[in-house]
């Protein structure tokens, strides 16, 4: 019974972290690449400046952008770029084309797109981690920045795609709305109960349970785009009239309801058939509030965006791209009026976006204090090479030495890091080094400590129980070892960040 409390408390925290991420997208993005490029016009006056990393402590030499700053000049063009192609798609004819098939074939079609939301997600995040690495890497010649060109334009690909996508996933629902019966809204509807069957009945570990409680912030803040979307387009079909928002609420009412009512079901028996208690959604809180906190620290190589995504899946741009287009073509904005309500518009989003950035950092202190991690904000990761790391590549001589404890992606290489500034990027959510308790040595083998004592000739009889004797605590010995190797698991900051939907546990 503690579940549904517990739960909506991890969802609502999530719920505004996304909502955070989203907002950054129309309120401070577009002031980021204003700096940018005031930067690149007054960089005759201001001249080059070699910048130096906060760890290592070498110069990159001089650059015409800071590495956030290239970063950004990539998302404004990323948004302009994909909005642009986003005008020869018509929402009308695609509203049509989906009213015009069968139920059936509609509730097929939902669910396809369902499946392939979360592919698009994982896949989009490796391409526009690619993007960030390309542009920010330091270039031994100049020619390796060309590489930047492809990955750009598959970056651009992938967010038109995906804003398609999710543009047919509204117009499949609108159409519910719309329908006479409604038997295509409460197909849908029901469909969410089948998610019921698929993962209840399944083994869960809490770092499973934990990519599952992100799919489903990540939904959930998808779906209620979604129905502003469908409510926008509504809207204008009936010239704005109040009385119509009437007319949606009740089928607005069951989508929500249905959503959080099979948030609560599913989390509630695989916590109970699988002996997990309900503070296991604290610590998952305390985990995404120690991504915000650590994210805002001084030194930090990460944008706090990025740090959303790699946790929860969650890519703004696709979601941003599409709202956008809906808003432009549904609101007519003429005459001086109309450009300042939409100007104080933008500084209402403004003030939304810094409020409620100031009560998630607020919240987050609290929720990592109470878990007792606020040591591990204020370790230094070390600077010393690694004794077990292989030969140094271009990345590990240029950027951040990455910390210990991502040992899972140190594949993975992490983009430089840009001194006093929160939104440099990094393909990797740069974290404190983890204490050496969590990574016990790796234990002797008992089996030659004995024959080196033992005269060459051997013994009669009686040595051979001392000999099966040994073996047994080898055995011992190389399962307690295997338990200790696998405890760091179980801590949650060091599950795999490049998990997107729960899809590559190990």
């Amino acid at each position: 019974m503690r579940i549904p409390k517990e739960l909506e408390k991890l969802m609502i925290f999530g719920f505004f972290l996304c909502v955070d991420a989203f907002l950054y997208v129309f309120t401070l993005l577009p002031l980021r690449v204003l700096l940018a490029l005031l930067r690149l016009l007054t960089l005759p006056c201001c001249g080059f400046r070699a910048r130096t990393c906060p760890y290592c402590r070498r110069s990159s030499g001089s650059r015409l952008l800071q590495p956030a700053q290239v970063c950004d000049m990539l998302k404004g063009l990323i948004l302009v770029l994909s909005f642009s192609m986003m005008h020869y798609v018509d929402y009308s004819m695609m509203y049509h084309l989906i009213r015009g098939q069968s139920v059936i074939k509609l509730y097929i079609i939902y669910n396809m797109l369902e499946v392939a939301d979360r592919l698009f997600s994982s896949f989009g995040q490796d391409i526009l981690d690619a993007l960030y690495w390309t542009a920010t890497e330091p270039k031994e010649r100049k020619r390796d920045s060309i590489g930047v060109i492809p990955h750009f334009f598959m970056a651009v690909f992938y967010v038109f795609l995906h804003a398609i996508l999710i543009m047919v996933q509204a117009s499949t629902l609108n159409v519910a709305f719309n329908s006479h019966n409604k038997s295509l809204l409460t197909i849908m509807m029901s469909n969410n109960f089948v998610e019921i069957k698929g993962s209840v009945f399944k083994k869960f570990e809490k770092n499973n349970l934990f990519q599952m409680s992100n799919s489903d912030i990540k939904e959930r803040f998808t779906s209620y785009v979604l129905l502003l979307i469908v409510c926008l387009r509504n809207m204008e079909q009936f010239s704005w009239n109040p009385d119509h928002l009437w007319v949606l609420f009740p089928d607005v009412f069951m989508v929500v309801t249905s959503e959080v009512a099979v948030d609560i079901i599913k989390h509630a028996f695989i916590t109970k058939f699988n002996d997990i208690t309900a503070d296991v959604y604290s610590e998952y809180r305390a985990s995404l509030a120690f991504d915000l906190v650590s994210s805002r620290q001084k030194n930090a190589c990460t944008d706090y965006s990025d740090s959303v995504a790699r946790r929860m899946g969650f890519i703004p741009l696709p979601l941003a791209v599409l709202l956008i287009r809906v808003v432009m073509s549904s609101v007519k904005v003429q005459g001086a009026l109309s450009y300042t309500c939409v100007f104080l518009f933008y500084l209402g989003l403004v003030t939304l976006k810094v409020l409620n950035s100031i009560v998630l950092l607020g919240k987050s202190c609290v929720y990592v204090k109470r878990a007792n991690m606020e040591d591990k904000l204020f370790e230094r990761p070390s600077t010393a090479p690694s004794s077990s790391a292989k030969s140094p590549s271009k990345a590990d001589q240029a950027g951040c030495p990455t910390p210990s404890g991502e040992a899972k992606v140190e594949q993975i290489p992490a983009a430089p890091c840009s001194p006093l500034s929160s939104s440099s990027f990094s393909s990797v959510t740069t974290q404190p080094t983890p204490r050496t308790d969590l990574f016990p040595p790796p234990p002797t083998d008992v089996s030659p400590v004995a024959p080196a004592s033992r005269p060459p000739t051997p013994p009669p009889e009686p040595e051979q129980p001392a000999a099966s004797l040994p073996k047994e605590e080898e055995e011992e010995a190389q399962a307690a070892s295997e338990l200790k190797h696998r405890t760091p698991k179980k801590d949650l900051l060091e599950i795999d960040r490049f998990t997107i939907c729960g899809n590559r546990i190990d």
